[in-house]
C-alpha cells in the first residue's frame, strides 16, 4: 500500500472542490486533498482571510475530482457562475 505523502506526490489522491456558507450569506470556493482538515481550518480562522473574517462558516457543497489539475479547473468553473447558479448547485448536491 502506497504511503499518503508517495500517493499525493504521484497525483493519486483525490481533491475535493467545495463551497462553504459564510456567517453574512456569501459563498466561499476553494479545493483540497483532505476535505475534514479544510473545513476545521476555515472553523477556527485559520485557512483564509475571506472566511476568517465571515465566520462562522458551513459545509455547502462537495464535489470529489481525481486529481488536482482538474479539481483547480472546476474551482474555476464553479468561480465563474453567478450566485444563483452556485445556490442551485448546492441544492442540487444535497
Amino acid at each position: 500500500m502506497q504511503s499518503w505523502p508517495d500517493a499525493l506526490a504521484a497525483g493519486r489522491v483525490p481533491w475535493t472542490v467545495y463551497l462553504l456558507r459564510c456567517g453574512d450569506g456569501t459563498l466561499y470556493t476553494g479545493i483540497t486533498n483532505d476535505l475534514p482538515q479544510r473545513l476545521e481550518s476555515h472553523r477556527r480562522g485559520k485557512a483564509s482571510a475571506y472566511t476568517r473574517a465571515r465566520l462562522p462558516v458551513t459545509l455547502a457543497y462537495q464535489e470529489t475530482i481525481a486529481d488536482r489539475s482538474s479539481a483547480l479547473k472546476r474551482e474555476a468553473a464553479i468561480r465563474r457562475l453567478s450566485r444563483a447558479e452556485k445556490v442551485a448547485l448546492c441544492i442540487a448536491g444535497t
